[in-house]
């Protein structure tokens, strides 16, 4: 049976939805080029070609969640308490970009797009909490411990590890904890 010819159009893209579709199946320790390649409907030389290894495939999967997760809480708004719930928010709806994001051992993680990626999100952590923290007259760890916060939050929501009588909808439990920490500054 002869292969029908590739017509995607971008297949550097179709790579990375394949990635994300195959861990968010998986988790990015099962996924590979070569299944990536079957997925595609290519030659399983086609990844390697594109991305150059595994780290390569997913530090772009990194790059494009660095992306979407920036544009997530730019989008939130000034409000802290807005963008503490988009952050988790983002980590429910993109958990295969999550999970491989905060994984730096998993990708290339000073390539110049990712770097620029991670700032945007830095950026977009800080712009509310720089404030926060100046009115409180708190140090500059107030916005590592915002993220930790959150990141906790995510986390454990998507590992199943929260109590069960907080609900099923991780916006509306997130929402009340994050403003139990924040609410006291703003």
């Amino acid at each position: 049976m002869r292969r029908q010819p590739y017509h995607h159009g971008d297949l550097r893209k179709a790579f990375v939805d394949a990635a994300v579709e195959a861990i968010a199946e998986n988790g990015p320790g099962a996924m590979s080029l070569r299944e990536l390649a079957r997925r595609t409907g290519v030659s399983h030389a086609a990844p390697q070609h594109h991305f150059g290894d595994k780290a390569g495939l997913l530090t772009a999967v990194a790059c494009e969640g660095f992306e979407l997760l920036a544009e997530a809480l730019q989008d939130a708004g000034d409000e802290l308490l807005d963008v503490g719930v988009a952050y988790v928010d983002f980590a429910v709806r993109h958990r295969a970009h999550f999970e491989v994001m905060f994984q730096p051992s998993l990708y290339h993680a000073d390539a110049p797009d990712v770097v620029a990626s991670r700032d945007r999100v830095r950026e977009a952590l800080e712009g509310g909490l720089g404030r926060l923290s100046a009115k409180r007259g708190e140090s500059s760890y107030a916005p590592v411990a915002a993220w930790s916060i959150v990141h906790g939050f995510a986390t454990l929501w998507l590992a199943g590890a929260l109590p069960p009588d907080l609900g099923d909808d991780p916006e509306a439990a997130a929402r009340p904890v994050i403003k139990m920490l924040f609410d006291r500054g703003q």
